[in-house]
């Protein structure tokens, strides 16, 4: 015996025809009474004498040929990509840096005191101790023979006029010399040594300064700020304190130091010279290093803006991001006093979808997925998964208790299709498989039967009603169709469904 789907449980059927939920489709089957009740439903040669009788309308539908796709429908938020902040970086201050510079001239000069006071007074150690090795010598020489017994007589009536008498007094008084020049240089080489670290450390103190000068004292304010939904482009400003602007570059490294010779090569240096070629500031202009070239393109950039052309651009001059950015909020207001912190928030200028897709699905989307995007006009636009999140979170609820969603993005591929919309709720329809010339019936043309399995309700050329067993594959929900195959399969044939 045989039995149809009625027209409500058809629909009921197609509703839970979701890729995920295949293994349900029996047991919803069984739960409204429809089930084929045979002991061999394809025993005898596969015919029987007819359908059996039910109390529902019936029509036919046929087996085609034909190419099936299968799509998850969710729902997303259009919005702006790649929110981002602005900030004001905490540096040092102008009058800080003014300071640090003084310091570090100062321990200049009294390193060159030092430098010089020791190399003064290692000469005079030098010729205190020539003039001491050329009275020993004369010493030597008065006090030998009849001048040593001379001497000696000498001392004895209590004069010490003799030539070797008079060697030996001064060889005490250069010895006595040459010890006191000795102990001023050691002397010397302590204030030195101790000048000469002062001085490293002033200077490292200076470069730090520098590197992370800002173009603003304590007492700065904000003079421009952009209004939500202005677009920047490159080399024009974001915000202006004390008329100074902090202009838009373009790359993803961060602005996180002073631009200025001398400097190290870096990766930020790189996207500045990219910056100022593209700006026609350094024609030819490359590399990672901050060169001649690099600062003739500052000067060129500061004389553009009006600025003061010192070919070096202060931390906060400049920040970079991808590309242009829409404001999407400002923090500050103009005339605030400037502290370190946001700024702006931004977002690129390009539209994508963000779908918080149940985290059970995300073995189904892939990177790549063509979509279909329903807008707010019930205009339809094309797109491509751009990334699935592989961290799940709550989708609901301070307790966490709601079901775990992943984060998907979809990139449209006609960006002017989204318009001017800031933010909006879409429905998105994902194509998560495809499969090329199969064939396809009905979704409610399946049958589950009592032993297992399903089959379709083929009606022969005769009029006659028998089963054939189907093998199930892809569902196109959006067409409520599904992809058969079997032995006793084939295109054309004619199968039972509910009446429309």
């Amino acid at each position: 015996m045989t039995a149809t789907p009625t027209t409500a449980t058809a629909g009921r059927l197609a509703r839970l025809w979701r890729p995920r939920r295949l293994a349900m489709l029996a047991l919803a089957l069984l739960a409204t009474g429809v089930v084929v009740a045979l002991t061999n439903p394809f025993g005898g040669g596969g015919s029987g004498g007819g359908a059996a009788a039910n109390g529902s309308a019936t029509s036919l539908a046929t087996v085609m040929r034909q190419s099936l796709s299968s799509q998850t429908q969710v729902d997303g938020t259009l919005g702006y990509a790649g929110s981002s902040s602005v900030v004001v970086p905490a540096g040092t201050a102008q009058k800080d840096l003014l300071q640090a510079e003084q310091t570090a001239a100062t321990a200049r000069a009294a390193f060159r005191a030092a430098r010089a006071g020791l190399a003064a007074d290692e000469l005079a150690l030098a010729l205190a101790r020539a003039t001491l090795v050329a009275d020993r010598l004369k010493l030597a020489s008065d006090c030998l023979g009849d001048n040593a017994a001379g001497s000696s007589a000498s001392s004895s009536s209590g004069s010490g006029s003799t030539p070797c008498g008079s060697a030996a007094q001064s060889v005490a008084t250069d010895a006595a010399s040459a010890s006191g020049a000795e102990q001023k240089v050691i002397a010397d080489k302590g204030t030195f040594d101790s000048n000469r670290a002062a001085l490293t450390g002033a200077e490292r103190s200076l470069a730090a300064a520098e590197s992370s000068a800002t173009g603003y004292d304590d007492t700065a304010a904000y003079t421009m700020l952009p209004s939500a939904g202005t677009v920047v482009q490159r080399g024009n400003a974001l915000y202006a304190v004390d008329g100074q602007p902090t202009l838009l570059l373009y790359g993803r490294a961060s602005a996180w130091r002073t631009f200025r010779a001398g400097m190290s090569p870096g990766p930020d240096v790189a996207e500045l010279n990219a910056n100022l070629r593209a700006l026609g500031y350094g024609r030819g202009l490359a590399g990672d290093n901050f060169n001649s070239a690099t600062r003739r393109g500052i000067v060129a950039l500061q004389q553009a803006h009006g600025l003061a052309q010192t070919g070096v651009l202060t931390l906060g001059a400049v920040v970079f991001k991808p590309g242009a950015v829409r404001v999407t909020s400002v923090t500050p207001t103009v005339g605030q006093a400037v502290q370190a912190g946001p700024v702006l928030t931004v977002s690129s200028t390009r539209h994508e979808v963000t779908i918080k897709l149940d985290a059970a699905q995300q073995s189904q989307v892939k990177v790549g997925n063509p979509v279909a995007i329903t807008l707010p006009d019930n205009s339809t636009t094309p797109g491509r998964v751009s990334s699935v999140g592989k961290v799940a979170s709550a989708s609901s609820g301070d307790s966490g208790s709601g079901t775990p969603t992943i984060e998907v993005t979809v990139r449209l591929t006609n960006q002017a299709a989204a318009g001017q919309l800031v933010q909006a709720p879409v429905s998105v329809s994902i194509t998560t498989a495809t499969v090329k010339n199969v064939l396809v019936a009905p979704v409610n043309a399946l049958l589950a039967l009592a032993g297992g399995g399903y089959a379709l309700e083929v009606v022969d050329a005769a009029g006659l009603h028998h089963l054939v067993a189907v093998t199930l594959g892809l569902f196109d929900d959006a067409e409520g169709l599904v992809q058969v195959s079997g032995p006793g399969v084939t295109a054309g044939q004619r199968v039972v469904v509910p009446a429309s």
